[in-house]
């Protein structure tokens, strides 16, 4: 069992511990995804001045009022100016290694991000960092062991961002999954895989909790905030499990039973690299010591949650002339199921 507690004090709804926030705060998220996305629609209520970055030439479907949107594309010596950003007071930063293993965001801004009055910096890392420990628990005092190539890379630019000067906070999730993120389509669709492999666990989050963790702790005083947070629920469990729940949330059939040794040699690199490591991720200063309380203290939670919005929005979609034809459905896109922070 997770060695974190509940705290006497727990936090609110996420929405609520933006409270922390100045009433003059300016918010740039590098990388406007799905959790960057989740970030800024959490300080929409406040009427938090949000800037998102994104890639492409176009900037992406506006999605709400008073969000703006800058183009970053290093690799095409696209960056936003320093009059763009200026006034800037916080930042979240969800960007990925590049295929070098460097940090385009961090060689790109950092600079620009030096000369600007931050007050607080979010880096989004992996708890891949502390590598395969046979399931074991890992904290924040465990020494970081990568194994993996991705995982070393992000660790590498942690350092970075943790050594840049700049009030950084780094916060290192396990497999991210909510509102379209989650198995349910999978199991719908059929490609859903009951995969067994003894003694294997997962750890994973709620991407609100994400949001939540990182709104608590921009508002700790700054002598609160531990440079390395684990941000993981309290339930890490092997994936058959929380694919038995999703189906029951479905009332669906499961996919039979596979044994992970018979279905590794047709797995591809990147799922194979998933079962390589297995850990448990303790919360327990996040949860207990800085007193953030999980909206969802495991999968349970979440996937009905996850479940529930995903219905919502298919219904409200649906009302509407072209969406039944013109847009796929929640978690039909690439990832249905949860991501691995990279």
């Amino acid at each position: 069992m997770n060695p974190s507690t509940t705290p006497a004090n727990p936090a609110a709804d996420p929405a609520a511990l933006s409270q922390g926030l100045p009433a003059d705060a300016s918010v740039l998220v590098l990388g406007g995804g799905y959790t960057g996305r989740r970030f800024a629609a959490a300080l929409g209520p406040l009427g938090t001045s949000v800037t998102l970055t994104h890639r492409g030439p176009e900037p992406p479907e506006a999605d709400a009022p008073g969000r703006r949107w800058l183009r970053l594309d290093p690799a095409e010596g696209v960056v936003p100016t320093a009059e763009q950003l200026a006034g800037t007071s916080h930042v979240l930063v969800t960007i990925p290694p590049d295929g070098e293993g460097r940090d385009p965001a961090l060689e790109a801004l950092g600079p620009l991000l030096r000369q600007l009055p931050l007050e607080w910096l979010g880096y989004l890392s992996t708890t891949g960092v502390y590598g395969d420990l046979q399931g074991a628990w890992a904290d924040e005092g465990t020494p970081p062991n990568p194994g993996l190539g991705r995982s070393r890379a992000r660790l590498a630019c942690e350092r970075a961002w943790l050594g840049s000067g700049l009030p950084v906070q780094s916060f290192r999730l396990p497999a991210i999954y909510g509102p379209g993120r989650s198995p349910f389509q999978g199991l719908l669709m059929g490609q859903g895989r009951l995969v067994h492999k003894p003694g294997q666990v997962f750890c994973r989050i709620h991407v609100d909790d994400i949001v939540g963790a990182l709104l608590h702790g921009l508002a700790l005083p700054p002598q609160r905030r531990p440079a390395v947070v684990n941000v993981s629920d309290d339930a890490p469990c092997p994936s058959s499990e929380t694919l038995g729940y999703a189906a029951h949330l479905l009332g669906c059939p499961l996919p039979a039973v596979q044994r992970y040794a018979d279905v590794a040699p047709h797995m591809s690199p990147m799922a194979l690299s998933f079962w390589s490591e297995n850990r448990r991720v303790s919360n327990r200063l996040l949860c207990q010591e800085l007193g953030y309380r999980l909206r969802y203290p495991s999968y349970r939670e979440g996937f009905r949650a996850s479940l529930a919005e995903e219905r919502a929005t298919a219904s409200a979609q649906a009302t509407t002339p072209a969406s039944a034809a013109d847009r796929p459905a929640p978690g039909a896109g690439p990832e249905p199921g949860s991501r691995m922070p990279t």
